[in-house]
């Protein structure tokens, strides 16, 4: 799995390799997961996105998803909920936390949980370092699912790494996209790789691609799109009943919890 990254305004778009447990996954997925599209079948002509942008409201992409099924074929029947797990991690002292029922959970590092494939999810991040009190509140849109082992599906989560250059271009007033993709099993290279600089928390290296490139045309070149992340400057509106327009609607989502060491 990997990541493609846009800042907006003063693009730039970054592609990482995916983590060492993710890229483990992925070398356990080959055989029940279908080779990746052909990139010509979702580009126009002029070798634009013909469908969708990375610059869409988030839940636009993941609804289309669910309604075509899958395999991007058209759907008789509506497709079964599916909690995928999914972990979100950040340098060290940042905390996460998901809203329920109107409120923001306990927050905690390398939050873990269960997403309903098809759904937005609006999180707080909190105890970022040199702006103490700063919050931050992304969304993650759950575009498609993995397919582990039976029985492994929370040790190979999709993990959404967030950095400092990320919360800090959101502080400035930028908007980051972050597309998480799985990498066609054909070709991805099954290696562990270590971190390239002492803010990569998630031992990513970064690949810099062109400042005019969609990171969503990007990340279906390389695979299946499974996330995408917007981190802004939005915080949450003081009116209550603009609340659940903000949190898209309160979307159930189900805890993981660690095994006692």
């Amino acid at each position: 799995m990997a990541i493609t990254r846009n800042l907006s305004p003063g693009k730039r778009l970054t592609a990482r390799a995916c983590l060492s447990s993710l890229a483990i996954a992925g070398l356990l997925l080959t055989n029940s997961l279908a080779t990746a599209a052909d990139p010509s079948q979702y580009l126009s002509s002029n070798g634009q996105h013909r469908l969708f942008n990375g610059a869409m409201p988030p839940g636009v992409i993941a609804a289309t998803r669910q309604m075509a099924g899958p395999g991007g074929t058209a759907a008789m029947d509506v497709q079964a909920p599916y909690y995928q797990p999914v972990q979100i991690r950040g340098p060290q002292g940042v905390r996460f936390a998901l809203p329920q029922m109107g409120a923001f959970q306990d927050p905690q590092p390398g939050l873990m949980a269960g997403l309903l494939v098809g759904q937005v999810y609006r999180f707080q991040i909190s105890g970022i370092r040199g702006a103490e009190g700063a919050e931050l509140f992304p969304t993650l849109e759950m575009v498609d699912r993995t397919y582990p082992p039976p029985g492994l599906a929370t040790q190979y989560p999709i993990i959404v790494t967030i950095d400092e250059e990320d919360l800090q271009a959101a502080l400035d007033g930028q908007l980051v996209t972050r597309v998480i993709y799985l990498e066609d099993p054909q070709t991805a290279v099954p290696l562990a790789q270590e971190p390239t600089t002492k803010s990569d928390v998630g031992g990513e290296t970064p690949i810099d691609v062109s400042q005019f490139q969609d990171p969503l045309q990007v990340a279906d070149r390389l695979g299946r799109v499974v996330a995408i992340l917007r981190i802004g400057s939005l915080a949450p509106p003081r009116s209550p009943e603009l609340a659940p327009q903000f949190f898209f609607g309160y979307p159930t989502w189900a805890p993981i919890f660690k095994p006692e060491s």
